[in-house]
């Protein structure tokens, strides 16, 4: 009976223990994350709420409104403007995200070549890009392909004899610039990122393929491709998230024109919040653009669990 007490508190003062751990642990974790935890719910969850808030009203920037429940909803997604900015983000981000992938992917392999001289210099030249302000560089992409200024329409007059190119001024060429000028803005960035993947992959596995007789397309294939299938998920995800956010570049070079070929959801965004001061109907299209990005990315994250489940099965 004695030895059966003994036991029975000596689980007890166990359990105690590790409930008085498991607290004080609980109690350094917060207190480390406190600060993080404010200035997400300060910037981020307070904003987004409000955003939700003020998405039910009709409030302007002048002057506040009444509750309108969904009727901003409502009345978005009977806007034809709305479906063409929706069809044009999703151009914008369906041809900018592979071709950044690509792009991206291409240069890593080319500067991960041990034999390459001055290595280090051209990564440097390829990162500079994305250290620039986008801002700067739309500007001076503006400039370049000026139809009376730009060195992009002069050397096509010259060589080519094209007339007046007007690259961002022409509805069919529009898009497809902006999509240009932002791979060549952030393509270097990519390139980092698949450079430490590249760098992480063993290189007894390339010997193994090659003692196979396996030829350098299918040692890409089999061996380079799997292994970097983490960083193709991140850039991926990342890239698609950044193509939903496209404004800077819309702003500067082309203001949503000509005639609205390269309006996307967010510079509408923008000038109904700022130019037509209706900012219960732009916090509403901030939410659908939310939940746009959220179905892209959890289709994204739902892809690569099945791939992950197929590979160990």
């Amino acid at each position: 009976m004695t030895q059966a007490s003994t036991v029975t508190g000596s689980a007890r003062i166990a359990e105690e223990n590790r409930k008085s751990i498991a607290r004080r642990n609980l109690r350094t974790g917060l207190l480390f994350t406190a600060p993080a935890l404010i200035v997400l719910a300060v910037f981020v969850f307070y904003p987004a709420i409000e955003t939700f808030i003020v998405s039910l009203t009709n409030n302007r920037i002048n002057r506040a409104g009444k509750f309108i429940g969904f009727e901003n909803y409502v009345k978005l997604f009977h806007s034809a403007d709305f479906w063409t900015d929706v069809r044009n983000t999703l151009f914008y981000a369906v041809l900018y995200a592979p071709l950044v992938v690509i792009v991206a992917l291409a240069f890593a392999l080319l500067l991960n070549r041990k034999d390459l001289k001055f290595v280090g210099f051209f990564r440097t030249c390829m990162f500079l890009p994305f250290v620039i302000s986008l801002t700067v560089a739309a500007i001076a992409w503006n400039f370049i392909l000026s139809p009376s200024l730009g060195l992009v329409p002069y050397w096509a007059s010259q060589l080519f004899g094209i007339e007046h190119l007007n690259l961002l001024g022409t509805r069919s060429t529009a898009m497809a610039t902006i999509v240009f000028i932002t791979v060549w803005k952030n393509f270097g960035y990519f390139m980092v990122i698949f450079l430490a993947g590249l760098q992480g992959i063993s290189a007894e596995l390339y010997e193994a393929a090659s003692l196979d007789g396996a030829n350098s397309w299918q040692k890409f294939w089999h061996i380079t491709i799997p292994a970097l299938r983490p960083t193709f998920n991140y850039i991926v995800i990342f890239g698609l998230i950044g193509a939903f956010q496209v404004f800077d570049q819309v702003f500067i070079l082309t203001s949503g024109g000509p005639d609205r070929a390269t309006e996307t959801i967010v510079y509408r965004i923008y000038t109904e919040a700022f130019g037509n001061g209706k900012l219960g109907y732009a916090s509403a299209l901030s939410y659908v653009l939310l939940i746009m990005t959220l179905i892209v990315g959890l289709i994204q994250l739902y892809t690569n669990a099945k791939h992950e489940k197929e590979e160990l099965a």
